[in-house]
C-alpha cells in the first residue's frame, strides 16, 4: 500500500453518508472505508451499492466497516474489522484470500494478533481523542507509533498500518515521520469550509 489518506464516511447536520463520501473522491481520495455504526445491514445496504458505484467510476478501494455479510454482497473491496466485531480469522474463512481485511488496533500485541490472523492492514489509533468514535482505547501519539513500528520491523512484520482519531492536516507531516503507511480521517474535512479542497491539501501533504 502506497502513502495513502483513507476517509471514514460519517454524517453531520450538513452532509449525508453519501455527501462525505462524494466530497473526499472529489478531493482525490483513493480509499473510502463507510462506517455506519448503528445502523441495520438494511440500512446500509442501499448506500453501500451507491457508495461503490461512486468509488468504481473514481478508482477507489471500497471497504465496508463491520458488516461482513454485506462486503461480497455488494461486492465491496473488503472489510474493516474492530476490536469488538468478528475476529479476522473468522472474516478471512467467509470472504476468502480475495478481499481486503483490515483491523484496527491499539498496541502492538494487537497488530501481531492480526497478522496472524491473516489481515492485510492495520488501523492504528487513536492518535489523539476524537469525538467519532465511543469507547476509545489509550491514547497513543507520535512516540505510540513511532515504539509500534519499530516493533514491527524488529519483528519482520511487513503490514501496512495507518494512522487514525483525531488527525487534523498540522499533524500529518509529523505523523508520516514516525514510519506510518497511512493516515485515515472524517471529521477534518468535513468540518472545513471547502471538504473538497481540504482533501486535496490533505493528499498534498503525504
Amino acid at each position: 500500500m502506497r502513502r495513502m489518506i483513507q476517509f471514514i464516511s460519517h454524517y453531520t447536520d450538513r452532509y449525508s453518508y453519501l455527501d462525505s463520501i462524494s466530497m473526499a473522491l472529489q478531493g482525490g481520495c483513493k480509499w473510502i472505508q463507510m462506517r455506519m455504526k448503528d445502523a441495520t445491514p438494511d440500512e446500509i445496504r442501499p448506500i453501500a451499492i451507491e457508495a461503490k458505484a461512486m468509488c468504481k467510476t473514481a478508482g477507489a478501494t471500497f471497504i465496508i466497516d463491520d458488516h461482513v455479510e454485506l462486503v461480497k454482497e455488494v461486492n465491496a473491496d473488503g472489510v474493516h474489522l474492530g476490536k469488538n466485531d468478528m475476529p479476522i480469522s473468522e472474516a478471512r474463512a467467509l470472504l476468502g484470500p480475495d478481499f481486503i481485511i483490515g483491523g484496527t488496533a491499539n498496541t502492538f500485541e494487537d497488530v501481531v494478533h492480526h497478522y496472524q490472523s491473516g489481515a492485510n492492514y492495520i488501523g492504528c489509533g487513536p492518535f489523539r481523542f476524537t469525538t467519532t468514535k465511543q469507547g476509545l482505547s489509550p491514547i497513543l501519539g507520535l512516540e505510540g507509533y513511532t515504539a509500534i513500528v519499530n516493533k514491527m520491523k524488529d519483528n519482520g512484520i511487513n503490514l501496512p498500518i495507518v494512522a487514525i482519531g483525531g488527525i487534523t492536516a498540522d499533524d500529518i507531516p509529523a505523523i508520516m515521520k514516525t514510519g506510518v503507511t497511512g493516515i485515515a480521517l472524517s471529521g477534518t474535512v468535513l468540518r472545513a469550509e471547502d471538504p473538497v479542497a481540504e482533501m486535496k491539501k490533505l493528499i498534498n501533504l503525504l
